[in-house]
Formats: structure tokens, C-alpha cells, sequence
């Protein structure tokens, strides 16, 4: 089974999704999970894990309910404010959905570069592993080494670095990212989402050479049984159709035998996110 593990769906807001500016003009409206059932069909995709992208626990709700009508939303990562003083409360009420699958924070946009390192929100992820929770980590490059300092405080609870930490494609810089992920190779707890490839990249003019070296050292690092496949729709419309992310992936990742792309398509995110399927 081919899994996609990281889609979003929202009823756009200008507000709520101020992120999203003029240059994303194209991902301006409302996405469904009608509209890209479709598409993952036509690309031999048979489920998703649903990812937060509002930070707000009204959100979380609204992807369960939605993993609730449409079966081939796997699971959901939803979000949740792991500093609240309740923490613990809102973290037992959530465990009553059973396709909650672990939590995310927005950490690129904090103006802390140390926000994963502050005590409260540390308290609160300390509770998840009691769950059987995930968490995806959602960084740029300049935060790839407090997020080593974070994850070595929990040995025993899954990590997932979203979009590669982010590389910066479009300048092809490698080396500084390259040796800071480097640091991840021996953490076992600790795996990696070769998804947001295009969005990192010239959204106009991107090649599939651009991806290489990203693509090699990520697997390099995180070995097979520690990446997993994603898509970012539709967040990746900026720069390509899903179609084309698909094919992105499948041709970088040739070389691998069949019991290893398997992984990466769908095993993987299974097993870590601990899905049903």
C-alpha cells in the first residue's frame, strides 16, 4: 500500500492563512479531500496522513472529522499547545480519536531559534510518548541543531523532520545542511519526510537534477527504513502538480531495489505513524 504522508486540507482564510502570501496566489482558495482523492488514484496512491497547518486545536478537530468521512485519510498530525498548563488534560481528551496520530508545531515561524528547547514545551512533549504519539518537526536549516539537542532529550519518542529541514534547493547550497542532518544518522528514533521538494526549489524553473543530492544524502543519513514519501499538497502546486512531485520522487529514487521503495511509498509511514491500513 502507497501512502502519501503529508497532505493538507483547509477552508481558506486570508487571515487564519496569512502565511500563504502573493506569490502563492495559486493555493489561495479551499483544498478538499475531493479534490485530491482523484489525483493520488491516478498515481497509484491508496492513503494520507493529514497534517496541521493552522495552529489551533479547532483545526485538529476539523481534520478528524474529516479522516472520519473520507477512509483513505490514514491518520491525522494534528496541533496542539504543548505549553498549555493543561497540557496533560487536552492530551487525554485527544486519545479518544483513534486516528490522531501525533502532533506538529509551526517551530520555522517562532522568532526563538531555541523554541524546541524551552522548558514548558518540552514538559509537554515529555506526555506524548505515554500515547504512543508522533511528532513532526517542522524546521529550516539555521534550526537543524537545536532540533539534534531536542530529540536526544526523548530517545524513546518517534520524530519525524518534515521536508528534509528544508534545504535551501533553489540556491543548490548542500554542504552547511549536509553536515548538520549528518548528526541524525545514529538516532534511530529520529526519521525524515522527503517531502517539499519543489517548494524548496525554483518554483519556475526547477530541474530533476535540482533534487539529487538532497534526495542521496537524506537516504544516506536515514537509510531506507527511516524515510518516508510525502507530497505537501497542495502546498506543492506552487511549483508542481502532484503528479509531477510523484514522478519526482520515483526517478530520484531508481536506484533503490523493490523492498526498498516500498518503504519509502508506504511501509514506512505505517509502521511510524502506526496506522491502520
Amino acid at each position: 500500500m502507497k501512502i502519501d504522508s503529508h497532505q493538507h486540507f483547509w477552508v481558506y482564510d486570508p487571515v487564519k492563512d496569512a502565511w500563504i502570501d502573493d506569490t502563492m496566489d495559486v493555493i489561495k482558495k479551499d483544498f478538499s479531500p475531493e479534490e485530491v482523492w482523484p489525483l493520488m488514484q491516478e498515481n497509484g496512491i491508496d492513503g494520507c496522513v493529514a497534517v496541521q497547518a493552522d495552529q489551533s486545536e479547532q483545526e485538529t478537530r476539523y481534520l478528524l472529522g474529516l479522516a472520519d468521512k473520507h477512509p483513505f485519510i490514514k491518520g491525522v498530525v494534528g496541533w496542539i499547545d504543548f505549553r498549555a498548563v493543561d497540557i496533560a488534560e487536552r492530551l487525554a481528551y485527544f486519545s479518544s480519536f483513534k486516528n490522531l496520530k501525533g502532533f506538529r508545531h509551526i517551530v520555522q515561524a517562532e522568532p526563538n531559534d531555541d523554541f524546541l528547547l524551552q522548558e514548558d514545551f518540552c514538559r509537554g512533549i515529555s506526555l506524548l510518548r505515554k500515547y504512543g504519539y508522533t511528532y513532526d518537526i517542522l524546521i529550516y536549516p539555521k534550526h537543524i541543531k537545536t532540533a539534534l539537542e531536542f530529540v536526544k532529550k526523548f530517545p524513546d519518542q518517534p520524530f519525524i523532520i518534515d521536508h528534509l529541514a528544508k534545504p535551501f534547493i533553489k540556491d543548490q547550497l548542500v554542504d552547511d545542511w549536509k553536515r548538520d542532518l549528518k548528526a541524525f544518522a545514529d538516532l534511530d528514533h529520529v526519521s525524515c519526510k522527503m517531502a517539499g521538494l519543489v517548494t524548496e526549489a525554483d518554483w519556475h524553473q526547477w530541474k530533476l537534477p535540482d533534487f539529487e543530492p538532497y534526495v542521496t544524502t537524506v537516504l544516506d543519513i536515514f537509510g531506507t527504513d527511516r524515510v518516508m514519501f510525502g507530497s505537501d499538497w497542495p502546498v506543492c502546486l506552487t511549483g508542481a502538480s502532484y503528479s509531477q512531485v510523484c514522478a519526482i520522487v520515483e526517478e530520484s529514487t531508481a536506484f533503490l531495489s523493490p523492498t526498498e521503495k516500498a518503504k519509502l511509498w508506504g511501509t514506512n509511514c505505517s509502521k511510524i505513524y502506526r496506522l491502520s491500513v
